[in-house]
């Protein structure tokens, strides 16, 4: 595949800015964070992979600049705006190496919203313009960062209801509970491997081979993360009719006689199934077999469906009560539910089952295009914003400070008021705090340099990614 031509990676109003900046302007100093959102905590994952892939190292050539010359101007259809000289100087002056600083918080860290999570400056005066040249490419971050985010809520919740309803040492299981289905929903590959790995920073079950090599190839991970399991689906299961589907399930059953197998089980009637088909017809070979059968539901009311296919269940396969007081099915038999499966069903449907008296335990979830796909830049309200400028020798504050007016037709100020001035994050006993730089003198900036003037100065293995957005159990509230 062709190496991207990094100049012509910007929004195209950015190639006028050279010009529109104020004369005198010397330097410009951004920074990103997350202004809000679903969410009161952002994880921040997945800069190296820009980093790496974009503008580490030569980030263009001569070829790529005669490239842009000529068709930039097709864009515009003048030849007053695109300017070759700018980036003739740095590739002149630096070979392509890129003359910005970028700080930023280690990747895996969640860090409360409204706070700085990266800033990135110029180191050249003469290419002040290329900081915020470089924001449509930064700011994409924020795909990982949402996916990472979503996934680590989840995880908060399972945690949250293994603490309660789970036999003790059943936490083990938590990194299987969600398992990433969203391949085949995303819009790329590329997007596979980045919200896919971002899901791996959570979680170990997952079906997007691409997260896990993507994880090897930009965080030097150790081994594959994103784990699976034999499975079905409905291709398999609705070969020899609505009267063959017995015959399947036992051929599933016979050729993995083993370990954990899956089999979606709503082809035609998931309750006839769970009663009759795995609990009466196999139910000898699924108690004598070592391993687990996981039975999926795909279709209908995800809370009604469960309820009803755990009453089957509880009735055929029988149970155990935990010292917590929660029903457990035996180790051989469990569920997974992957249809309808988002953020806020998985809260009702834990919700419902610890009401009904089962154990968080029983079930494990399978999530696809709310987890890598039904997210947007939006999610967590995510921006880039200059805060500082040199101009003429002079430092200048920067910020912006709108108003809006709210339904009835008040004046307010709005949310979308930036910082100002040059920024560092600090870790208070409160917290993380975003302060000016000159404050806090006692306390490090947890913005640490990962790039400079073309080279990462910084990277991270997935394993301390990992790490850093660990959840601890139980839940602290």
């Amino acid at each position: 595949m062709k190496k991207q031509n990094l100049i012509l990676l910007a929004d195209a109003y950015k190639y006028s800015h050279h010009k529109l900046y104020y004369p005198g302007t010397t330097q410009i100093y951004s920074y990103l964070e997350s202004r809000g959102g679903k969410f009161d905590n952002t994880v921040f994952y997945g800069l190296q992979y820009f980093l790496k892939e974009y503008i580490a190292g030569q980030a263009f050539t001569q070829q790529d600049l005669d490239e842009a010359a000529a068709f930039m101007p097709q864009v515009f259809g003048r030849d007053d705006v695109f300017d070759k000289s700018k980036f003739q100087y740095i590739l002149d002056k630096y070979n392509g190496y890129l003359p910005v600083r970028i700080k930023a918080v280690p990747e895996g860290t969640a860090v409360p919203v409204s706070n700085a999570m990266l800033t990135i400056e110029n180191t050249d005066p003469e290419c002040f313009w290329l900081t915020n040249f470089l924001e449509t490419l930064i700011m994409q971050v924020w795909y990982p960062c949402t996916v990472a985010t979503v996934s680590r809520e989840v995880k908060k919740v399972v945690t949250q209801y293994f603490a309660e309803t789970a036999t003790e040492g059943a936490e083990a299981g938590i990194d299987f509970v969600l398992n990433d289905f969203g391949f085949r929903g995303v819009s790329s590959v590329e997007s596979a491997g980045l919200g896919g790995s971002a899901h791996l920073i959570n979680f170990n079950g997952s079906d997007t081979i691409a997260a896990s090599i993507f994880a090897k190839d930009y965080y030097k991970a150790q081994r594959a993360y994103g784990l699976s399991i034999p499975a079905t689906e409905h291709s398999i299961c609705t070969l020899l009719g609505k009267e063959g589907e017995l015959q399947i399930f036992k051929h599933v059953l016979d050729t993995f006689p083993t370990g954990i197998v899956a089999c979606v089980s709503d082809s035609y009637n998931i309750f006839r199934a769970c009663e009759e088909y795995w609990g009466e017809n196999l139910k000898a070979q699924i108690l004598e077999r070592e391993g687990t059968l996981v039975i999926r539901p795909d279709s209908g009311d995800p809370i009604q469906t469960l309820l009803a296919i755990y009453k089957v269940l509880f009735e055929k396969f029988g149970f155990t009560v935990n010292s917590k007081g929660y029903k457990v099915l035996p180790p051989k038999i469990r569920v997974i539910q992957g249809d309808g499966v988002n953020y806020d069903s998985i809260k009702d449907i834990y919700a419902a089952l610890k009401n009904a008296g089962i154990s968080a335990e029983n079930l494990v979830l399978g999530m696809g295009g709310a987890l890598l796909q039904k997210v947007d830049r939006d999610t967590q309200k995510f921006a880039i914003k200059c805060s500082y400028a040199k101009m003429n020798g002079k430092d200048v504050i920067v910020q912006k400070s709108p108003t809006e007016m709210d339904e009835n037709g008040k004046i307010t100020e709005s949310f979308k008021k930036s910082k100002a001035g040059r920024l560092k994050l600090v870790k208070t006993e409160a917290g993380f705090k975003t302060v000016q730089a000159h404050e806090y003198p006692e306390l490090e900036d947890q913005m640490v340099t990962v790039f400079e003037n073309g080279k990462l100065t910084k990277e991270y293995t997935f394993e301390e990614v990992r790490e850093n957005a660990k959840v601890t159990f139980p839940v602290m509230a």
